[in-house]
């Protein structure tokens, strides 16, 4: 497997890892500079060389892993019959440094209704490099021609639901630490949502677009028809977005949910 495959893997996976390349070479070496390696936790892909550069730089991007927000590092390694490394000698004669890339587990989104706040939401979202769920019921909402605007140069890994049915059964799909937008057509779908999202374990966040007036009938509805407690319903974030932009425009809107997205994002190390 080569390591573009090996890193897409873990993509696919949402599994962390770390990209492992020769950076610079002095003297004899195993592999020249630009060999490349992919770890992940339990797995690897590729060589650097093998021995104890190989075995170091494994170690070391394991421990990588394990760690909250790491950082890219270089090591260095003397090959030489006076170096004794901590998986044996490697006397080739000349000098490696090793770059170690962390590749993190990125966000993922899912935006339940891509009517014209969720349209403009997913054309900036698609930008960033996190996986985005679009789900919508309407198949209209979901066409190549309207979502051909945020597709052709998307950042992001955008996977489209049509849910005719019941859009609910896609949160059983999401990976864990999923954050979820309802922000449909229809104040029933968004209900069923809310209350199918809080009986989902493992989400991120859950925000819910609309007024005051649309949270209280739904709160009572949660509670009474539901079951859920207090604390329980209290996981729904309503209003969503930053505080303080009041902007009615679709758009407007969309960047004041996507700031805040970004800011949690932030807060939650990737």
């Amino acid at each position: 497997m080569t390591w573009v495959a090996a890193v897409a893997r873990l993509r696919a996976r949402r599994e962390p890892g770390v990209l492992v390349t020769v950076a610079t070479v002095r003297g004899h070496a195993p592999r020249r500079a630009g060999a490349k390696l992919v770890v992940g936790r339990t797995e690897a892909w590729g060589s650097i060389g093998g021995g104890n550069i190989e075995a170091v730089a494994i170690d070391r991007a394991r421990e990588l892993i394990g760690t909250a927000g790491p950082e890219p590092e270089l090591m260095e390694f003397a090959l030489n019959d006076k170096v004794t490394g901590r998986h044996g000698v490697q006397c080739c004669g000349g000098a490696v440094t090793v770059l170690l890339e962390p590749l993190p587990v990125v966000p993922a989104v899912a935006v339940f209704g891509v009517g014209h706040v969720g349209l403009e939401l997913a054309r900036i979202l698609a930008r960033h490099d996190l996986d985005l769920h679009l789900v919508d019921t309407r198949p209209d909402m979901l066409t190549d021609e309207r979502l051909g605007v945020l597709l052709a140069d998307a950042v992001a890994q955008v996977r489209v639901h049509h849910t005719p049915l019941l859009p609910e059964e896609v949160l059983a799909e999401l990976a864990p630490g999923t954050h979820v937008l309802i922000m449909t057509h229809d104040h029933a779908e968004d209900a069923a949502l809310c209350d199918a999202a809080l009986r989902t374990t493992g989400l991120g966040t859950i925000g819910l677009i609309g007024s005051a007036a649309k949270w209280a009938r739904f709160r009572q509805r949660l509670a009474t028809e539901g079951g859920h407690d207090d604390v329980t319903i209290d996981r729904i974030k309503t209003p969503i977005g930053t505080a303080g932009i009041t902007g009615k425009e679709p758009a407007t809107i969309a960047v004041s949910v996507a700031a805040d997205l970004l800011r949690t994002f932030e807060q939650d190390g990737g």
